[in-house]
């Protein structure tokens, strides 16, 4: 694929409540980190995606909300719905189409403002499945039981996913759920939707993300530390629930299979030194491990038991904390890549991981992992 890079990125503080903070204020704070990062001014930007959800601002054309605050004033700008990880990948489009240089790239969710079960429920087929009052969590909840009949893997497994990514979250100063806490606590943790307790799922969060995305020219004017993306894939399954086997992610492995080739990558689980995946709840963490390649079908509970995707391990995997420690719904992909981005300049602080050339993000739409868009990301061109 053509050369671009990413250039700049800008966070917020994920929190359980931004009472203070409108969906534009948390859009000015990450957009102009970003550009600061870069080395740019807004006049730099030649256009710009926003990424929302109507559901979830509880607004019509919810990206109105920020697109002044992103800086789209005389600019070319555009919105897309859904996961970060998406919209990053409209506006790679943009810059590969060779009709503009730069792309400012932003996410944000208001969870605190939102009733996540009446948002999610609207998600399911409206004949035979939304009248049950079905919402993510159930519907994860069936996916969890699904994948753990098939892989045999246990709720110590699963729990041990939460221990790691909350303290993980230790080192972030950006994580709102920071915790050191053990196995038992997960599973003593409240029964939220069996065999989900409160500690496999990730909490209620407020955030936004920013990233700027460069053709190499461009890069090579701004950047102080360009992050080349060595490629981008994204794969949809059935809508559908029953029309899936709900302990496999055949979309996920579709995506993973192309961007590998894209990124000359012939062993995830040797090459990727980093990965930043979608951690909504425990039992996904291992699932889409195994469907990424990186751990083999059914053995990444028992390596997470080795320690094989610690800090310290083969594959440090959510090294940030990951969604468990805090999950702005709609920016939390767009999060993932600027974690793999610190990752590979060096600039992650306490949870930096030595020698990383390649890492992965991951970002999803749908539910019980419809539809996945993966990202591999590198130090060299």
């Amino acid at each position: 694929m053509d050369k671009a890079a990413i250039i700049g990125l800008g966070m917020t503080k994920i929190e359980a409540n931004k009472v203070r903070d409108t969906f534009a204020d948390m859009a000015w704070e990450a957009v102009n980190k970003a550009l600061v990062d870069a080395g740019m001014t807004i006049d730099d930007i030649d256009n710009i995606v926003t990424t929302s959800n109507d559901f979830w601002d509880g607004r019509t054309i919810s990206c109105m909300a920020v697109s002044d605050a992103s800086g789209a004033r005389h600019k070319n700008v555009s919105c897309c719905e859904g996961d970060g990880t998406f919209g990053a990948f409209y506006g790679l489009t943009r810059v590969l189409s060779g009709s503009y240089g730069t792309t400012l790239v932003t996410a944000h969710s208001k969870g605190s403002e939102s009733v996540s079960s009446l948002i999610t429920n609207a998600s399911f087929d409206p004949i035979y499945d939304r009248g049950l009052g079905m919402d993510m969590i159930s519907s994860a909840a069936m996916q969890a039981t699904a994948y753990m009949h098939r892989t045999k893997t246990t709720p110590e497994q699963m729990a041990l996913v939460s221990v790691k990514n909350h303290g993980n979250a230790l080192r972030n100063p950006n994580a709102q759920l920071p915790m050191k806490i053990t196995v038992n606590d997960v599973l003593k943790s409240e029964m939220i939707a069996d065999p989900l307790h409160k500690l496999d799922c990730s909490p209620v969060s407020d955030g936004c993300c920013a990233v700027i995305i460069a053709s190499e020219s461009r890069a090579a004017k701004y950047a102080r530390k360009p992050v080349w993306i060595k490629g981008v894939s994204f794969c949809s399954d059935s809508f559908f629930l029953g029309d899936r086997d709900l302990s496999r992610v055949p979309a996920l492995t579709a995506a993973a299979k192309k961007v590998y080739g894209m990124a000359g990558i012939t062993r995830p689980e040797k090459e990727i030194k980093v990965a930043e995946v979608y951690d909504a709840f425990s039992y996904q963490e291992l699932m889409w491990l195994e469907a990424l390649g990186i751990a083999k079908d059914g053995q990444a509970g028992k390596e997470l038991e080795k320690g094989t995707y610690n800090l310290e391990g083969a594959v440090p995997v959510n090294p940030s904390g990951g969604l468990l420690s805090g999950h702005p719904v709609i920016a939390a992909g767009l999060i993932r890549i600027a974690e793999a981005v610190k990752q590979i300049r060096g600039d992650a602080g306490q949870y930096q991981i030595d020698g990383v050339k390649f890492a992965l993000a991951q970002g999803v739409n749908g539910l019980c992992g419809q539809s996945h868009c993966v990202w591999v990301l590198g130090k060299d061109k």
